[in-house]
């Protein structure tokens, strides 16, 4: 997934994932951010992700699969500590209040 990168919003209350292609050291967003739990992020995730046909179906799956992983963490991670995420998820882009 070298040339995708997710982005979190690592809320208190919620957590949102957005998609970025990575250009060079820089990136250019390819989605908005969808929210988890006001709706169903993945899902909507999943629909956009349908609509880039130039994303190949098996960048697609390992981007769902790391968007799951990531949520579920969120979940479970009582103190939402966003260093913590960061070490264990650092291919992603964590934004939020230390």
């Amino acid at each position: 997934m070298n040339k995708f990168v997710l982005k979190f919003l690592w809320l208190e209350k919620s957590i949102a994932v957005a998609l970025d292609q990575q250009i060079g050291f820089n990136t250019s967003p390819i989605t908005e951010y969808f929210f988890w739990p006001r709706k169903d992020a993945w899902e909507e995730l999943k629909n956009e992700l349908e609509t880039k046909l130039w994303i190949d179906q098996n960048e697609a799956i390992v981007i769902l699969n790391q968007t799951t992983e990531v949520i579920n963490y969120w979940q479970e991670e009582t103190t939402r500590d966003l260093n913590k995420a960061r070490e264990k998820f650092p291919e992603c882009l964590f934004i939020g209040h230390d």
